[in-house]
């Protein structure tokens, strides 16, 4: 059964590539020059980071392999280093994907709405669908390796999660210092100071800000993307050959083949026959009601076909209604026009000072819901289930991650293609277009990384499972002080990560600021190639120098509490950094994207240049490091401290 979840992944491989030929072959985009230009010069800025990132983690990834294979065998320093090569290619494929289309999207907005919005979310699914069937055959492919080698226990995959974690931790920190630097500076000196628009080109940043958006969002979701798909489900093929054998190995496999092929035929009715707004979103909402109705139908008739019971399936149940519940919550929080949006625009009237505050307890408001609703999935499931269906809650929840990314990697697009058609001064009807178009982009952004926060928990509570059976524990002792100093040092360890990621941005930040006033104090702004090159060097290197330290962390944190303290020590280690990782993650994802699109929706209603419009900028270059820099960073962190505590408890207890 194996097979099957290889032959869906070629096939919905071979569908990304076809649709990628007709969007970019069968269409006619009448390119002009200046659109060109800079959509290369954001191309090979993007390519040239990423070069430079991967040569680096490279040497650190063949390192470790080396000291992996020492302490652990080379079985496991070979899955490790798979892990890493295919982490690093998911960030490259799905950044090629975006480059390549930001410019085609600002072509199409010379036709309609209705046209750009379908060449920028069809290079979103794409995408989407590229990245995840490629997670799924790596674990599916690497499986059936090992099983006609006559190695049957999928432990033997968690070496392909720990590459994968921890090259998907340094894109994403990596990205996300690299991204935040350059659009803090581009607010703080271009808008706030000189006056400027949105992408104005005279502004030496606004190069730098769009190569970060594929950097960031792009190159680091394809990691992650990678690395969730391969932790949750070695977790839950760990748990199920403990509980079922053959079958609770293959389930996941197979609940995960059905929501590539329905999150296929959602995307085909995430189409829209007019030119506003709110359609797009309900075929974007359709595309995701219709993915989660067929991936939940196909897990019942899968359950009842190799159980002959349908307990395993409520729990995969479980995990797509939250889903769903999370996305409507995220939505309520963020949306550009929400009433919480307005609440925060109404309360910087009275300055930025009040806007944080008022952004700040949005977020921590924000945490309940989404927590309570986790907690609910994770008791539902073992009810019915133990272990193994707490396990199958993330499944789930990656069962239609295909839909999310398409709808996280339309984002961007749409931004990149916003700046494009600005930098080029194209006529303004154009840019209302992509500001329509970019307001959804917030929306869908702001909910896959709530979706991300969630999936990187529940892959977490999988992994915890896992690391219990491994390290033969049945519960762990609270009143245990090894336990407790445990669960304190994982619990801080969150905090310590985002002050290294939110220091590295501020660094990086204060250097190109220094830089842009400068560059404007002399005149060399107007086309100034060599100034936004400058710019995107700062970047490049505050990015490649603040990512080490986190993955450092992550990394041996989990054995040195090991090697010191034991088991019991290094599950409330786990435990720790759980409980604080998911209220801190959605604070940081939610307040930051409130903030942003309560400034979006007072520069759509064209109060630009205003003091209340200084006031939002303000709140949003505060909210920025937060919601595309630590907050995401965390989701990777969560699942490296938990992988890394299995490969210690599967090898040496």
């Amino acid at each position: 059964m194996v097979v099957v979840a290889i032959i869906v992944s070629f096939l919905i491989q071979f569908f990304s590539i076809f649709t990628l030929y007709r969007l970019f072959r069968t269409r006619s985009y009448d390119i002009t020059g200046k659109i060109s230009e800079i959509s290369s010069l954001i191309k090979s800025g993007s390519l040239a980071y990423l070069n430079r990132q991967f040569l680096l983690v490279s040497v650190v990834s063949i390192i470790l392999a080396v000291a992996i294979s020492l302490f652990f065998g080379l079985l496991t320093a070979l899955t490790f280093s798979l892990g890493s090569v295919f982490s690093a290619l998911s960030a490259y494929l799905g950044t090629l994907i975006a480059v390549n289309t930001n410019s085609k999207t600002a072509c199409s907005a010379r036709e309609s709405f209705q046209s750009a919005f379908t060449t920028a979310f069809s290079g979103g699914a794409v995408a989407g669908f590229l990245l995840t069937s490629i997670g799924l055959l790596v674990v599916s492919g690497l499986y059936a390796l090992f099983l006609s080698l006559g190695y049957s226990d999928p432990s033997n995959l968690v070496g392909l999660g720990f590459g994968a974690s921890l090259t998907g931790l340094f894109a994403r920190v990596g990205g996300g210092i690299y991204t935040k630097a350059a659009d803090i500076s581009a607010d703080i000196v271009g808008k706030v100071e000189m006056g400027f628009s949105e992408d104005d080109p005279r502004n030496p940043a606004v190069i730098a800000d769009q190569v970060g958006d594929n950097v960031g969002d792009i190159a680091g979701t394809g990691s992650d993307v990678f690395q969730s798909y391969v932790c949750s489900l070695i977790a839950a093929m760990i748990i199920g050959a403990l509980t079922y054998g053959k079958e609770g190995t293959t389930y996941p496999l197979l609940v995960l083949s059905a929501g590539l092929i329905s999150s296929l035929i959602g995307s085909l009715l995430t189409k829209i026959g007019g030119g506003n707004v709110r359609k797009a979103k309900r075929s974007i909402y359709l595309g995701m009601y219709t993915a989660s109705f067929f991936t939940a139908a196909s897990s019942e008739i899968l359950a009842y076909w190799i159980f002959k019971d349908l307990k395993v399936f409520y729990s995969v149940l479980a995990g797509i209604v939250a889903i769903l519940l999370l996305a409507h919550i995220t939505e309520y929080y963020t949306s550009p026009g929400s009433k919480v949006v307005r609440g925060i625009v109404t309360a910087s009237k009275s300055g930025p000072a009040i806007n944080i505050l008022t952004g700040l307890s949005v977020g921590l408001e924000a945490t309940l819901a989404p927590t309570l609703i986790l907690s609910l999935a994770t008791l539902i499931a073992y009810w019915f289930e133990g272990l193994y269906g707490v396990t199958l809650i993330s499944v789930g929840f990656l069962s239609i991650m295909a839909t999310f990314i398409s709808m996280s990697a339309y984002g961007p697009i749409v931004d990149n293609a916003n700046g494009l058609i600005a930098m080029s001064k194209m006529n303004g009807d154009l840019r209302r277009t992509m500001d329509m178009l970019d307001s959804i982009g917030n929306m869908t952004k702001a909910t896959c990384k709530v979706y991300a926060v969630g999936t990187s928990v529940l892959a977490q509570i999988a992994l915890f499972s896992a690391y219990l059976r491994a390290a033969h524990l049945n519960t762990i002792n609270v009143a245990n002080p090894l336990t407790v100093a445990g669960l304190l040092i994982g619990g801080s360890l969150s905090f310590l990560l985002c002050s290294l990621v939110i220091r590295a941005v501020s660094k990086a930040a204060h250097v190109m600021i220094r830089e842009i006033r400068r560059e404007v104090s002399e005149g060399k702004i107007e086309g100034a190639r060599r100034a936004h090159i400058h710019c995107i060097e700062i970047s490049t290197k505050a990015a490649l120098k603040g990512m080490f330290y986190p993955a450092i962390l992550s990394v041996t944190t989990p054995f040195i509490i090991g090697l010191l303290f034991g088991s019991e020590a290094l599950g409330g280690l786990i435990a720790g950094n759980l409980a604080t990782t998911l209220p801190l993650s959605l604070l940081m994802c939610i307040s930051g994207a409130a903030w942003d699109n309560a400034k979006k929706h007072i520069e759509v209603s064209g109060e630009k240049g205003s003091p209340l419009h200084v006031a939002l900028i303000i709140g949003d270059t505060v909210g920025d490091p937060l919601k595309d820099a630590s907050g995401p960073s965390l989701d990777i962190f969560i699942n490296l401290i938990g992988i890394a505590s299995l490969l210690y408890a599967a090898h040496t207890l």
